[in-house]
């Protein structure tokens, strides 16, 4: 398959106290897979609540700020990603693919946000991956994915992920207002057999190898491109 001459930019966003390695083995893989799907990818990785050098509980004060849709929110971490990006997105083409873990997924999501509002991305996707749950806008929810860790019983198993809300209230014509747990929720949300905890999903060697010989790195990457060959 022939590789497309307007290049896929990507942006891999880390979360607390992550360290400036942390990406290096899902940015090759990450590459590697959209090579083979015929795309031209840039991959870039930031931080938007600062590396593990900083205070964690500083860090996970300015998550905080990113989980809420009210106007007057901080949203540090997806500020100071807009800050970063906005000046060198007025001269790029193509699609844009901000993938984030954790805290930050949210920052991704409200980046993404203020830079369509702003009228400088157009074409884009946000993969929120172990993130807490940000509400996100209807006009943009089909733009959003979410994957989360499960047991082997299906059930959601890493603790980041139940923090926050997509919640709301619907009420359909003249009928009573009822509590909706999925009003605001991401397009697609998916669970994964993730081997160990919420920093794990990018692991790639043992002891984070299922019987299958199969790691969690390949696991949620697959998962990822999957949810992303239609629009690639």
């Amino acid at each position: 398959m022939a590789v497309q001459s307007s290049p896929l930019h990507v942006y891999l966003l880390a979360g607390v106290k992550t360290t400036t390695c942390a990406f290096n083995a899902c940015k090759e893989k990450l590459e590697t897979q959209l090579r083979s799907e015929g795309v031209d990818p840039v991959i870039r990785v930031l931080f938007p609540y600062g590396d593990c050098s900083r205070s964690v509980i500083r860090q996970v004060l300015e998550v905080r700020s990113d989980l809420s849709n009210r106007m007057k929110a901080g949203r540090i971490g997806g500020r100071n990603v807009w800050e970063q990006l906005k000046d060198s997105m007025k001269d790029e083409e193509g699609r844009f693919l901000l993938i984030g873990h954790s805290g930050g997924g949210a920052a991704a999501y409200q980046a993404a946000k203020m830079l369509e509002e702003n009228g400088m991305i157009r074409d884009f996707r946000v993969v929120q991956v172990g993130s807490p749950r940000t509400p996100i806008h209807p006009r943009l929810q089909d733009k959003v994915s979410y994957f989360h860790s499960i047991d082997r019983d299906g059930k959601q198993n890493d603790p980041i992920t139940r923090i926050g809300t997509w919640g709301g209230w619907i009420r359909k014509g003249r009928s009573v207002p009822r509590w909706s747990r999925f009003k605001y929720a991401p397009g697609y949300v998916e669970g994964i057999p993730v081997i160990g905890g919420h920093a794990d999903y990018f692991r790639n060697s043992e002891p984070f190898v299922d019987t299958e010989a199969v790691c969690n790195l390949d696991k949620t990457i697959g998962r990822v491109g999957a949810w992303l060959k239609g629009w690639l």
